[in-house]
Order: C-alpha cells, then sequence, then structure tokens
C-alpha cells in the first residue's frame, strides 16, 4: 500500500467490518478492520476509515483529505469505480445465472409438457383409427386418421410461414433513432 487511500479491493477479496474493535488515540472506532487479503494483521494500529475502503474521516465523519494532492483523490475514485464497476459485474453475472437456472428448469417443464401432450395425441390417434376399424378396413382407418393429421400439419405450416414473413430482423425504430443522433450533436 503506497497510500493510505489505496484501499480498493478485487472484487472476489473479503472486505467488509470485522467485529474486533480496534482502540484508534484514545477513540474506539468499531467495525473496521483492514482486510487480511491486504496484507495487514489485527493488531497494527490504524486513523480512523470510513467503511472498508481506506479513506480517513475527521471526527465529524466527513473525509480527511487535508493535504492530499488532486492527483491522488482523481486516482482513489477511479480505483472505487473500477472497483464498484467490477462488484457490479459480477452481481449482474450471479444474478443472470440464478435467472438462466430457474429459465432452463422452466424450459425442461415445457419439454416434458410436450412431450407428454405428443403421447396423448398419438394414443388418441390410434383409439380414433381402433374405433374407425369397426366401421372400416383397419388400413382405411389408419389413412384416414393420417389425412386429417396432414391436414392439420399444412395448415399450422401455412399459418407460421405466414408470421415469419412478417418478422422483421432489423430493429426499424432504433436504426431510425441512431440516424438522427449525428445531426443532435452538431450546433446549429
Amino acid at each position: 500500500m503506497s497510500t493510505p487511500y489505496s484501499g480498493s479491493s478485487s472484487a472476489g477479496a473479503q472486505t467488509g467490518p470485522s467485529t474486533q474493535e480496534i482502540q484508534v488515540q484514545g477513540n474506539v472506532t468499531s467495525g473496521y478492520a483492514p482486510p487480511q487479503s491486504a496484507g495487514f494483521t489485527a493488531d497494527e494500529s490504524f486513523a480512523a476509515h470510513s467503511g472498508d475502503r481506506g479513506t480517513p474521516v475527521t471526527t465529524e465523519g466527513r473525509p480527511d483529505v487535508e493535504g492530499t494532492s488532486v492527483g491522488q483523490l482523481i486516482g482513489e475514485v477511479s480505483k472505487d469505480l473500477s472497483t464498484l464497476m467490477r462488484q457490479e459485474l459480477e452481481l449482474a453475472k450471479a444474478e443472470i445465472t440464478a435467472e438462466a437456472k430457474k429459465a432452463g428448469q422452466g424450459a425442461g417443464m415445457f419439454g416434458a409438457a410436450g412431450f407428454a401432450g405428443y403421447m396423448v395425441l398419438l394414443f388418441l390417434s390410434l383409439a380414433a383409427m381402433w374405433g374407425l376399424s369397426n366401421v372400416l378396413d383397419t388400413g382405411w382407418a389408419g389413412l384416414i386418421v393420417a389425412v386429417v393429421w396432414g391436414v392439420i400439419g399444412a395448415v399450422a405450416f401455412v399459418m407460421g410461414r405466414k408470421k415469419f414473413q412478417e418478422v422483421h430482423p432489423k430493429p426499424e425504430r432504433t436504426v431510425d433513432t441512431l440516424q438522427q443522433v449525428p445531426g443532435a450533436l452538431k450546433p446549429n
């Protein structure tokens, strides 16, 4: 640690307040101990800090930046923003993973329902064929059931093709909006 302001840690590092109380210049500051991954031990003395980022604070609780250059402060802010972005990305990854797992389970249930529906239709078709075989020859009964399913399949194909022809792969409104951006940036 080169400065007392470089308290940023990687997104996966264990940071956060410890349950120990640290005696600092006659005042007791509870809840802060430097991260063990930063190479500090719990028995070293530290000034009061805000949170676990390493920025010293005044007795009023404001950041103590007296004697610190603007460059160091900007550097600290950029480190904190970088840490924040990494932590937000990790959080987003965890949330997306959990949601993807739920979506996968739901898709599996839809697949099972689809297979069960297929089996129902298969056995209903066989029952219809055997029912018609009481009136007609079994071969003709099977042919009639197959023709009915062929007609249903043809109607579904035509309807699906019509729906696909209505799909526009290019997002028209977004393209129009993006084409207006360069004109909006030009001075009038």
